[in-house]
């Protein structure tokens, strides 16, 4: 039997065979279910392993300053999160295996957002990308890190994330996916996963991009103006300041004190017969400014 994935299903056949294709989705999802259901408890425990062998294995890590991205935590994690200044968490679990429940979260004062979505194979509904992505959105605008995790925080969660950096970091997919590697090397997505994060960016209002020659330094004759680059402005973003943007300001012109100017000029005087010592001239990374 031929599994289709229910997007790619021809809506323009006859009811008949829009039937059929509907029944292979369902029995594709019911396969699925069952044996994300048996490979759930030895995959964790897999994991597990491999957290406490190898070093670079890691539960969860750091893909932004307000941003956690990992696998499943225990109820002992809780506490570990609260102290890393975790103020929501988003489950993209099935109950089955989900550990924590949502009162150990609210007994912490931990937000808890909860997406159901099957394993392997399957993604959030853009509906649901969306409100993952506004509740971390509003955590990080609150300055409360959101964890993001499945079962090993490599395919459900990484596209929850994704579509978070393409929405509030202004990064294509492609380059989202790149970051977030870098971060996190063992993530892989489903294609039905990475369609999703593609969907996601595609509905999103495109940012305006800046011609390569908007990025030059304009000339300021009078040199009366204060340009300032993002690059000036490395670590000092805030989530919450996606859309301001960068201005030309002005600079205010102090004239200089006419004891400052008198004191420049005698100091460039050569007085000749003089007892007094000649001024000895200051190398050029020494000048100072009169």
């Amino acid at each position: 039997m031929k599994i289709e994935q229910l997007d790619d299903v021809d809506f323009s056949r006859d009811e008949g065979s829009n039937e059929n294709q509907i029944v292979r989705v369902d029995a594709k999802r019911a396969l699925v279910g069952a044996g994300a259901r048996v490979l759930f408890y030895p995959t964790l425990l897999y994991n597990v392993l491999r957290n406490k062998i190898e070093a670079e294995f890691r539960w969860w890590d750091q893909v932004d300053e307000f941003l956690l991205l990992g696998a499943v935590p225990f109820p002992k994690d809780v506490p570990r999160l609260k102290k890393l200044g975790v103020g929501g968490v988003i489950t993209l679990n099935e109950p089955y295996e989900t550990l924590v429940p949502s009162s150990l979260y609210q007994a912490h004062e931990i937000d808890h957002l909860v997406i159901p979505t099957r394993d392997y194979l399957f993604a959030p509904s853009l509906e649901d990308i969306s409100r993952a992505v506004q509740f971390i959105h509003q955590n990080a605008c609150d300055g409360k890190t959101t964890y993001v995790h499945c079962k090993a925080g490599r395919g459900r969660s990484t596209t929850i994330v994704l579509c978070y950096l393409v929405e509030y970091k202004h990064m294509t997919p492609a380059i989202a996916l790149d970051y977030v590697r870098s971060r996190r090397p063992r993530v892989l997505l489903a294609p039905s996963q990475w369609k999703a994060v593609q969907k996601y960016s595609k509905s999103r209002p495109s940012p305006s991009v800046a011609s390569p020659t908007s990025t030059l330094t304009p000339y300021s004759p009078s040199r009366d103006a204060v340009l300032i680059t993002h690059a000036d402005l490395e670590g000092y973003h805030n989530a919450c300041d996606a859309g301001m943007q960068l201005a030309v300001v002005a600079k205010v012109r102090k004239a200089k004190p006419m004891i400052a100017r008198l004191s420049c000029l005698f100091a460039s005087i050569k007085v000749s017969g003089s007892s007094v010592p000649p001024i000895r001239r200051l190398p050029i990374s020494e000048a100072r400014a009169c």
